[in-house]
């Protein structure tokens, strides 16, 4: 009888500590629940935005008026300059083409500073790294070094022409991903430059399998989500959507990482629905000379010449945009879906006349200002 009482205590009180336990355990699981759900929705924030354009064009002397206005009532003081491209070519190798000859010069004594924070970059097409072998690869090392200091040294003349920082930017394959890692390595090692690269969102998602470039930051490219041809119903410079599909890693990337915002559009101008070529046809230049038929599409309704580009009537005109509020979800879905660092670059692409006719200021400003809210 008094073993069997003790035995009956002993279950009573291994009863109270299993549900003691338990208790515990389901206030321990929703206390990490909330946390989760507390950082998975809290509105990162970029506290020192540091302002700045990509400027893209090929053979251009010097910026417009409107350019010029542009980064003085911005306040911008950061431009990322693409100098040249590198291409592959079967007979001569590695060659640069699209070259840019742009000169910052003086507006009105305010352009000093952004002539002096010019940032080179530099577009290397992905099949020069598949064709390469690695002696070829050191020599483009010497050849690009040697093109940007040359570049920098006679177009961008400051009292400090020191380069801090070397932009690469190339749409690297798991093909190409060793050679371009190298690249990446050697030039570091041969320029003592600090670099910076271009991050696709598919590397971005994909990093263990895409890899994490050797440089000391990166710059999220939050446009050209797909190739310009793969959706006749999809704008191939941004879809939320698609977007948002590839911001779904919970880790923040492991290198810095700044932010690239769209502002530019672009019309793919078919005839006898044979693509003829790529257009800087603008909203308001497309309400003269075309009528919508869909969310895209337009077609000519009469012959007309624009920026010495030839349009027959009934030519199909595919024509995408970003307008503000596209970028404004853009920016909020960044805040929520990714760890930003608190002192980081937004640079808008790219500075151009006529991009500038489709947003007023305030409308740029608010870009910028949005990501520190």
């Amino acid at each position: 009888m008094i073993i069997g009482f003790y035995v009956n205590k002993l279950n009573f009180n291994v009863e109270i500590y299993n549900s003691i336990i338990l208790i515990f355990m389901q206030h321990l699981f929703f206390g990490i629940l909330f946390l989760v759900l507390l950082v998975s929705c809290h509105d990162n924030k970029i506290d020192r935005v540091e302002r700045a354009f990509y400027y893209w064009k090929s053979g251009e002397y010097s910026l417009s008026d409107d350019e010029n206005k542009c980064l003085d009532t911005l306040n911008v003081k950061k431009l990322y300059v693409k100098f040249f491209e590198v291409t592959h070519d079967e007979t001569m190798g590695n060659i640069p083409i699209s070259k840019n000859r742009l000169d910052i010069y003086n507006y009105e004594g305010k352009n000093e500073e952004v002539n002096s924070n010019v940032v080179p970059a530099v577009f290397i097409k992905n099949e020069v790294f598949i064709k390469s072998s690695k002696s070829e690869i050191d020599t483009l090392i010497s050849n690009v070094e040697f093109l940007v200091k040359k570049y920098k040294r006679e177009h961008f003349s400051t009292k400090n022409n020191e380069i801090k920082e070397i932009q690469f930017d190339c749409d690297w394959t798991l093909k190409s991903k060793e050679n371009y890692f190298y690249f990446l390595r050697e030039f570091h090692k041969k320029s003592k430059i600090d670099l910076s690269c271009t991050l696709r969102l598919y590397p971005y998602k994909y990093r263990s399998k895409m890899g994490v470039p050797p440089v000391k930051k990166v710059t999220l490219m939050c446009y050209n989500l797909m190739q310009p041809f793969e959706s006749k119903s999809k704008n191939s410079i941004l879809d939320i959507e698609e977007l948002k599909s590839y911001l779904t890693v919970v880790e923040k990337y492991p290198l810095h990482m700044d932010i690239a915002l769209p502002i530019f559009s672009w019309c793919y101008h078919y005839q006898y629905d044979q693509f003829q070529r790529f257009t800087n046809l603008n909203a308001g230049d497309l309400k003269k000379i075309a009528t919508r038929k869909s969310s895209l599409w337009y077609e000519v309704t009469k012959d007309s010449v624009i920026n010495e580009v030839y349009y027959r009537q009934g030519d199909k005109l595919k024509f995408e945009e970003v307008n503000q509020n596209t970028v404004q979800d853009v920016i909020k879905i960044l805040k929520s879906k990714v760890q930003l660092d608190k002192k980081s670059t937004v640079i808008l692409f790219h500075l151009d006349s006529n991009n500038l006719k489709s947003y007023n200021y305030e409308t740029l400003g608010k870009f910028y200002t949005s990501f520190s809210i």
